[in-house]
């Protein structure tokens, strides 16, 4: 039991937890579902019931519908069977039942990205050449794992991977490694490998129970974690004013990493990009409804940006604000509505490329604040006179960055 409540305790002190699970995005429900995956390999070493690889390939399948890396968890899985004396679940019919089921809850997916070209693959392949992600190189990418998962935790993780070797559980070790390993070499995010993590505090919280049978041992690691955890907690959740975190954030003297490359203002990112859209919101419509009557019926609002084009959709009723469009990844999907471009309110743009394809563009406002990142900050452009209508310019404009 004091294992139990020690891998839980892990998991609640870990600062990109704290961040991820913020906002209720795909990562908030990876970690969950590649433990609910470990948990079954665990189910299926201990019972020999093969009946768990069907709960396994359910658990994958939903896992593919909710963020396209959790193939990277079935990589390692398979690197761990082949490694181990456990690859005798390749013979076994449930194994091959659950992978089917994997595919049958992925296939509607897969489909729509086969009738679509991969856009996936192709919003891969830009961000990677427009160099927007920061890289981190292999040293680099394991200290980060260090301050994003909690300094005082990494010797519980590194300890549950290597108790994980020396058990019947030797698969999620291989796991682990695999999947740490891959995503470092491909250069991903220092946060994609965060959903490994439970199953290594669990695997370290069984280790550290069986050598620490002293009280104090115990209690001085909770104590020295839970300091620890509280001074780092409002660098990365919401807990203290703007000002107060910036202050904070100036005496504690510890520089966030940046995941991308972007013009900061004085947040980070993760609370940067939280600030001004409804300030953005409020001046668009404020410049939508300054329009004649006439402009109004036929004004469409176009965001350069997904993030700009959601915000507009989100506030904009409270606002009278028509629908928004946009160019931006799947917003481009929807289509441009039932606007032809006569006019057209523009978010996102300094007004150099739109100049080319309207006959007028004026600036009629402009977005920012103090707290939000200095690339979201922008004139609010009416431009009038598109070079031809906004339906056949659709399938040319398509942006996936």
């Amino acid at each position: 039991r004091f294992a139990q409540a020690m891998a839980a305790l892990a998991v609640a002190c870990v600062p990109i937890y704290m961040i991820l699970h913020h906002w209720m995005t795909m990562n908030a429900f990876e970690p969950l579902i590649w433990l609910g995956c470990a948990w079954c390999v665990v189910r299926a070493i201990d019972t020999g019931d093969g009946r768990w690889w069907l709960g396994f390939g359910a658990l994958v399948g939903l896992g593919m519908e909710n963020k396209y890396s959790a193939a990277f968890f079935v990589l390692g899985v398979a690197v761990g069977l082949i490694a181990t004396r456990e690859r005798k679940w390749i013979a076994s019919r449930w194994m091959w039942i659950g992978a089917a089921a994997a595919l049958a809850i992925f296939l509607p997916n897969l489909i729509w990205l086969a009738r679509h070209d991969f856009p996936f693959l192709v919003l891969m392949r830009n961000v990677r050449a427009s160099g927007r992600d920061v890289v981190r190189g292999p040293l680099a990418f394991i200290a980060d794992q260090g301050l994003i998962m909690n300094p005082v935790l990494a010797p519980l993780w590194i300890v549950g991977v290597a108790w994980l070797f020396r058990s019947r559980y030797r698969v999620l070790g291989w796991t682990f490694v695999a999947v740490f390993f891959t995503l470092m070499i491909l250069g991903g995010k220092d946060y994609y490998a965060a959903p490994l993590y439970p199953m290594a505090f669990a695997a370290g919280a069984c280790a550290f129970e069986s050598i620490t049978r002293n009280s104090w041992a115990r209690g001085g690691f909770i104590a020295l974690l839970a300091v620890v955890t509280v001074a780092l907690t409002p660098m990365v959740a919401p807990v203290l004013p703007v000002e107060s975190y910036l202050r904070y954030q100036k005496w504690i003297g510890l520089e966030p990493p940046q995941i991308e490359h972007h013009d900061m203002g004085p947040l980070p990112q993760w609370f940067a990009d939280e600030f001004g859209w409804e300030e953005m919101a409020r001046e668009v419509a404020r410049v939508y409804h300054s329009l004649p009557p006439e402009d109004q019926a036929r004004a469409a609002i176009f965001g350069n940006n997904y993030g700009e084009a959601g915000a507009i959709d989100f506030y904009g009723p409270k606002y009278g604000l028509p629908a928004a469009v946009s160019n931006h990844q799947t917003y481009w999907y929807w289509g441009p509505r039932e606007y032809d471009g006569s006019v057209v309110i523009v978010l996102g743009s300094d007004g150099t490329g739109d100049r080319e394809h309207f006959h007028s563009v004026e600036i009629a406002g402009r977005v920012g604040h103090p707290y939000a990142r200095r690339d979201r900050w922008f004139p609010v452009l009416v431009c009038r006179g598109l070079t031809d209508d906004l339906r056949k310019f659709w399938p040319g404009i398509r942006r996936w960055s």
